[in-house]
Order: C-alpha cells, then sequence, then structure tokens
C-alpha cells in the first residue's frame, strides 16, 4: 500500500471510531424527549413522597387532605402507561441516566415491578385521608416497591 492510501485509511478509520463515540454519547430528538419525560414522572413521585413521607416520619404534622391528595397523585402517576419512556438507547451509559440495561432485557421484571407499585400506591390512597396510622401501614409496601425497582433498574449515582 501507498503511504497516501494508508493515510486515507487512518483517516477513515478515525472517522468512523470518532462518529460511533459521538453517536454513542448522544441522543435523538425522541430518545432525548423520552429521557426528559421519564424523569419528570420520576420527579413527580418523589415530589408527591415528599409530604407523605414527611408524615409517615413524624417530621411534618398529620394533615388528611394532603396525604389523601398526594397519595391520588401517586397513584394516579403509577397507572399511567410508560412504555413510550423506555427507549433504547437512553439507559446508563448516557450522561444523565441512570436506567440500567435490564429495563430492556427483563420487561417482564420491570412491568412486574410497575404493577406491584400501582397495587401499592392505590392501597396507599385508598387510606391516607384516613389518619396517620392507616397511612403509616399503607406506606411500607409503597417504600418496598420503590427500593426494589431502584435496586434492580436503576444504576447508582456516579
Amino acid at each position: 500500500m501507498s503511504r497516501k492510501l494508508n493515510r486515507a485509511v487512518a483517516v477513515a478509520v478515525a472517522f468512523g471510531v470518532a462518529g460511533a463515540a459521538f453517536a454513542a454519547g448522544h441522543l435523538t430528538e425522541d430518545q432525548q424527549r423520552a429521557m426528559d419525560a421519564r424523569q419528570s414522572h420520576m420527579e413527580l413521585y418523589s415530589f408527591n413522597l415528599g409530604p407523605i413521607g414527611g408524615m409517615v416520619q413524624d417530621k411534618i404534622p398529620y394533615d388528611a387532605t394532603t396525604a389523601a391528595t398526594a397519595a391520588a397523585n401517586l397513584a394516579a402517576l403509577a397507572s399511567i402507561d410508560q412504555a413510550a419512556y423506555w427507549v433504547e438507547g437512553t439507559d446508563a451509559r448516557i450522561e444523565g441516566s441512570r436506567a440500567k440495561a435490564e429495563i430492556w432485557t427483563d420487561a417482564a421484571g420491570y412491568l412486574a415491578e410497575k404493577e406491584k407499585l400501582a397495587a401499592a400506591t392505590a392501597a396507599l390512597a385508598a387510606v391516607a385521608g384516613d389518619g396517620l396510622d392507616a397511612m403509616k401501614a399503607a406506606f411500607g409496601p409503597v417504600g418496598q416497591s420503590c427500593g426494589s425497582c431502584h435496586e434492580a433498574y436503576r444504576a447508582p449515582r456516579t
């Protein structure tokens, strides 16, 4: 091979590798929208868990209206079809994502976790306005559901 041909091949390979690396680290518009939507959904879970968790831990006074509203919001959030949020290529390899690849390789397991959360939040919503003791009893399964899903399908913070 001539030096010109060697150089041309080397440049082509370098651009190919650089292009692949760039593509692996950047999302399409649809991927970004899906990732933004699911992260916003998780923020809404957190927002509504906050006052309930504060009441359960006796950090803030129990308020039946606030508890019932937050629990109803959690149940509504858990019932939303999230399938469009989980676009392949938006896992933890992408900056800002903590989604483990197992969400895509173990879809049945992920869906089972989602169903557990839906049942637990529905049970919480049914009793959250009925007093602190009733809410505390129903809150445990919600926390357990969140924890088991995060353990299986969410990467740790880096």
